[in-house]
């Protein structure tokens, strides 16, 4: 039975249709991530989840019990959906210490003392803050400040957890570092968790799913690694840094391990489609699955490119260069210490397997 399912649910603003007929079902213990550019209805779903805000369609369920039906009228307030939320912000209030940030959620349920303070100290100690309780929350960083709203959200023992870009106020070094920590600490406490992020290197390093979401609507749903190699459009596939995208076309097609291999003018590539011979497709190739060669003979099953490095960029271990070929400029990643001269004629090779075809 899923921990949390969404079906056909929609919500507007005015004239705006902020999230149009979403589903998702969410497996118990299971990590999802709502990823998409600002605007495009990931916080509102997250918010209707949570009871912040009220669905026009369609239904919400966390686990067996229906907490909100537009169509039947029903809608159950946030503190008795049993959900645990850390915001953006963290919302961590200043006058109180640790230990009373963290036990909030207790007393406004009248919990006895003796159960708050094993509860709190439990919930401290999975973040490792237990030797802070007693410590004002203004003295705390950042990095401390996340650990808090967290504990302060699985005090109560929620059934799920909300997390609407709780990295996104520390520093590069410090969110990944904080990521890596919440997601053991997700994996040993086995708690259902819908995140939600704009950053895609954050989605893929956290989640068991990722959710695609662009205004309002649901693109991709899947593993991180299915999205990023299988893009199901274009959409999709330019979110996630900056493939090259190349048209081609179809010159034959092949079933092969549940999908298709096509070949194409230069080489090979797969698809999840059957195209007919003649058929136009995009080839999406990511920069760091282009290699780059000084041997111009075709390969067998590869796709080859001849051009000219016109421009590099060192990111200290790696080098983003720009090459021009005949038709297209192509964007390549490779080690700095590899990479080519600018003016440097190269031929640019990409195996079948790293090449994907979307429908134009």
């Amino acid at each position: 039975m899923p921990s949390v399912t969404l079906h056909k649910v929609g919500r507007r603003f005015a004239d705006v249709v902020a999230v149009d007929s979403v589903d998702l079902a969410v497996d118990h213990g299971e990590f999802v991530t709502l990823l998409g550019p600002s605007g495009c209805g990931k916080t509102t779903t997250l918010r209707m989840v949570a009871g912040l805000e009220r669905n026009d369609t369609g239904s919400i369920a966390i686990g067996e019990r229906v907490v909100s039906d537009a169509a039947a009228g029903l809608f159950v307030p946030p503190d008795h959906r049993k959900l645990g939320m850390v915001f953006q912000s963290y919302a961590i209030w200043p006058h109180m210490t640790v230990f009373d940030n963290v036990a909030y959620p207790l007393s406004v349920r009248h919990a006895p003392r003796a159960e708050i303070r094993d509860k709190v100290m439990k919930a401290l100690a999975m973040v490792e803050m237990e030797r802070y309780a007693d410590r004002p929350a203004p003295a705390l960083s950042g990095g401390q400040q996340q650990r808090v709203a967290i504990a302060r959200a699985l005090v109560f023992e929620p059934e799920v957890l909300l997390l609407d870009e709780p990295l996104s106020n520390l520093d590069a070094r410090l969110r990944a570092q904080m990521g890596d920590e919440f997601r053991a600490l997700q994996r040993r406490l086995r708690i259902t968790t819908i995140y939600v992020t704009h950053d895609q290197e954050e989605a893929m390093a956290l989640s068991d799913r990722v959710v695609v979401m662009q205004k309002g609507r649901i693109l991709q749903i899947g593993a991180p690694e299915t999205v990023y190699r299988q893009p199901a459009s274009r959409d999709v596939a330019a979110f996630f840094g900056t493939p090259n995208l190349i048209e081609a076309r179809v010159t034959a097609c092949r079933p092969a391990d549940g999908g298709y291999v096509l070949a194409v003018e230069g080489g090979e590539c797969r698809a999840a489609h059957a195209f007919k011979p003649g058929e136009t497709v995009l080839l999406m190739v990511r920069p760091e699955d282009v290699t780059l060669t000084n041997d111009k003979a075709a390969a067998n099953g590869q796709l080859t490119w001849t051009g000219k490095v016109v421009d590099g960029t060192f990111r200290g271990p790696r080098r983003t260069l720009g090459v021009q070929t005949a038709h297209q400029r192509f964007t390549v990643e490779c080690p700095a210490t590899r990479a080519a001269a600018v003016g440097e004629a190269v031929t640019l090779r990409v195996d079948a397997g790293n090449a994907w075809a979307l429908r134009p």
